[in-house]
């Protein structure tokens, strides 16, 4: 598998901007996000950033950007003002591709202190917001710091500025019944979203969660839930192009899809990963940022990058990991165009997955059936 082809034009370029704070930390959440924000951090991390894409712009190679995604963390936490010297600086030093997608993750508990129009002028037009569940006892439970008539207020309030919306859903929740995840999806479809984002509840390393276990949905409720819950979505007209993304015709995240499709995408900020291909050296690799905000803000650590070049031998599962997961799979030749390598590698290992009715591999087109989609771990193991 040490023999390359020729990279094809290099992929799109997306710019993802990592904002670390929150007002207090959620007991499931494993994403990299600090309490105590003040005025003072909020400005010295622009500064931060600002040097920080600087040192990344030898990753754009002559092109624009085709999306940007603000997530944290609580990005709406920051100033409307702030966003707008962010994209400024993105457009000065990159440039946009025409009708970019400018992303801001938000949640329904911090709503009383910003203005959308304020964020839409400032460039922003997609707005991702972290609902969870509209059930008051469900968020408690989860440690939101909203009810349900915030974040029924927030979607409301986002479409009324003419935003492209995005609600995040959880289920499995603790105590959960099919009836209640129903309810969650019945709920977010009379908002009127342009996407929605359902995904069920895991238990993850360095978690309150994980620490002190809650009793959660078994398999029946659980396998109760995606059936009935798919159905409603589909009903409602929300295609499903990825494992958990679901969106109306023509409003599929231009973000998420480039990571699925194995673009590349600078990533700045505490904690932020990046996905580069040099042209020049043949070489796909990942990149991070130091994690902790004091570090990234301190000015002798700050910028601290760890850079991981990938293997010939890693970039089929790495491929794999992010094109399997959508519905309708990639294009054939994508495998090639983004990692350099012959498809003819993995001949033998489709076959077998096809036979096994696992996937639907052939020359015009990679993807996985509804039985491989259960079993997704097992079919990447096969390319690792």
């Amino acid at each position: 598998m040490n023999q390359k082809a020729p990279f094809y034009p290099l992929p799109p370029l997306s710019l993802y901007v990592h904002i670390p704070w929150c007002i207090r930390k959620c007991p499931y959440c494993d994403f990299n996000s600090h309490t105590g924000l003040d005025a003072e951090k909020e400005k010295a991390y622009v500064t931060a950033l600002a040097k920080d894409l600087e040192q990344d712009l030898s990753y754009v190679q002559n092109r624009k950007l085709s999306s940007i995604f603000f997530g944290g963390g609580t990005p709406s936490l920051f100033s409307a003002n702030t966003f707008e010297q962010l994209i400024d600086l993105a457009s000065n030093a990159i440039g946009f591709e025409d009708r970019i997608e400018i992303t801001l993750e938000a949640n329904p508990g911090t709503f009383e202190h910003v203005n959308f129009s304020d964020f839409k002028s400032a460039g922003i037009n997609r707005l991702s917001i972290g609902i969870q569940s509209f059930s008051n006892q469900n968020l408690e439970t989860l440690g939101r710091i909203h009810q349900q008539s915030e974040a029924i207020a927030a979607a409301n309030s986002a479409r009324q500025q003419g935003l492209n919306v995005n609600l995040d859903i959880m289920h499995g929740l603790p105590g959960q019944s099919v009836d209640g995840a129903i309810a969650d999806i019945d709920t977010a479809l009379e908002l009127s979203p342009d996407h929605i984002s359902w995904y069920q509840l895991t238990i993850e390393k360095n978690t309150e969660f994980y620490r002190a276990p809650p009793e959660l949905p078994n398999e029946t409720i659980l396998d109760a839930i995606q059936t009935n819950g798919l159905q409603r979505l589909q009903h409602a007209g929300f295609g499903q192009y990825e494992i958990s993304a679901f969106a109306k015709p023509g409003k599929q995240s231009k973000h998420n899809l480039n990571y699925w499709q194995f673009g590349d995408y600078i990533g700045i900020g505490a904690g932020a990963h990046g996905k580069i291909t040099c042209q020049s050296t043949q070489q796909i690799f990942r990149t991070q940022k130091t994690r902790q905000p004091d570090h990234y803000l301190n000015k002798e650590a700050a910028l601290l990058s760890h850079t991981n070049p990938l293997s010939s031998q890693e970039l089929p599962l790495e491929f794999m990991m992010n094109a399997l997961r959508l519905i309708e799979g990639v294009p054939a030749i994508l495998y090639e165009q983004r990692t350099g390598l012959p498809l003819l590698h993995l001949e033998k290992t489709l076959e077998d997955l096809t036979q096994h009715g696992l996937m639907k591999a052939d020359k015009e087109r990679l993807c996985v059936t509804p039985l491989g989609g259960r079993f997704l771990n097992d079919v990447l193991n096969r390319f690792d």
